[in-house]
């Protein structure tokens, strides 16, 4: 009996260990699958791919921030001879400062360039630091903006010549919901759309894009020129006028290494509110301060940033350098040379989607006041 309790106890033992192996197997297979559909870029250069991953991301602008995002890489009619690659990207978040929004960003080009839609849109809750107007605004005690907040910008363009398109922009810009928190002992006077506002602009544009990857630029050019009209007799609680002038360089002076260089500018005319205010910092130009540490009708900035996508030795790895010099005035006449503030900083890059050729970023910016961490999908700019 004994010896049939111990034959019977073994044949128990190696079915639940077969079990555990194939349930261990079957596990791995589920994860393989997972990631190959959604991580790892195994479909063929010319097809369509939909990338779906959790992300922790940090910005000054948010703290430490938890998120999904969606991102939709493909060529038009699956040519990648005759067309770009274009980019839906979705990602929605939470923040250990109970932020929470969704942001949409398109970047995508037609059949053979024909049409090019190019926006951005952002759906959020949290708040903001308002530190007053100007280039001498203090970085001590600022006041804090607790606010519902819609920001979507579209861009509908029309292919004029090879890489030249031009067409209308739409703006629409909300802040409701506002809790204007004022820091104790020094209160701000309360800027011109504290309360809140809905301003929508109706605009054109000029835009030359010569970018074969505009999510990893190693060549070409980028310029944009737009003009927004905002007024209440459509639908805008201020009247006020916009221009934004953005032009970007690209080129690889090495294998697998870009030297990339912008220029940027906006200048904000009328009675524009302080949400709608040129803001200097955030996650593309001037890395390193908070976005809207500085803010007036006038910004105007410069970078350039050296890149190794990826190293030599390495498949994956790669890292970038870059620095800044930018400032904000009242008006372009006003822009003083004392006033121009240096940034800087270094990030390492890793080879996301290797066949669309895609890095997630993680920088660094470092600043008079500060530094500031990055962690995204693609290149600043």
């Amino acid at each position: 009996m004994g010896k049939t309790k111990r034959v019977v106890g073994r044949w128990l033992s190696g079915l639940i260990l077969a079990v555990c192996c194939v349930g261990s197997l079957s596990a791995q297979n589920i994860i393989t699958r997972l990631y190959n559909r959604f991580l790892n870029d195994t479909t063929a250069s010319n097809q369509p791919h939909l990338a779906l991953y959790p992300t922790i991301a940090y910005a000054p602008e948010t703290s430490l921030e938890l998120g999904a995002s969606a991102l939709y890489l493909y060529h038009a009619n699956n040519d990648t001879v005759n067309n770009r690659l274009s980019e839906l990207q979705a990602f929605g978040f939470v923040t250990l400062l109970g932020q929470y929004g969704l942001n949409l960003d398109n970047t995508v080009f037609g059949d053979k360039d024909r049409w090019y839609f190019l926006g951005r849109a952002r759906f959020q809750r949290f708040p903001l630091l308002y530190y007053g107007i100007g280039p001498d605004a203090h970085a001590d005690r600022p006041a804090t903006v607790d606010a519902f907040s819609i920001q979507a910008r579209q861009r509908v363009m029309r292919r004029i010549r090879p890489s030249l398109f031009g067409g209308l922009v739409v703006d629409l810009q909300h802040l409701s919901n506002v809790e204007f928190q004022q820091p104790e002992g020094t209160p701000f006077a309360l800027p011109r759309g504290s309360g809140g506002s809905t301003n929508l602009g109706l605009g054109v544009g000029l835009i030359y894009d010569s970018r074969p990857n505009v999510l990893n630029a190693r060549k070409g050019a980028f310029a944009e020129l737009t003009y927004l009209n905002y007024h209440p007799t459509r639908a805008s609680t201020y009247a006020f006028s916009n221009i934004l002038a953005d032009v970007r360089l690209y080129k690889t002076v090495r294998p697998n290494q870009v030297l990339a260089w912008q220029a940027y500018g906006v200048l904000a005319g009328g009675d524009a509110p302080f949400n709608q205010l040129a803001l200097l910092g955030g996650e593309t130009i001037m890395r390193g301060y908070y976005l809207g540490r500085y803010r007036d009708n006038v910004h105007a900035a410069t970078q350039l940033e050296y890149r190794w996508l990826p190293f030599w030795f390495s498949k994956r790895i790669g890292a970038a350098v870059f620095a800044a010099v930018g400032t904000v005035a009242p008006s372009a006449r006003e822009i003083r040379l004392d006033n121009l503030l240096p940034a800087g900083g270094a990030g390492i890059r890793y080879l996301l989607f290797k066949k669309k050729d895609v890095f997630l970023r993680f920088d660094v910016g470092f600043t008079r006041e500060g530094t500031g961490f990055y962690i995204l999908t693609g290149e600043s700019f």
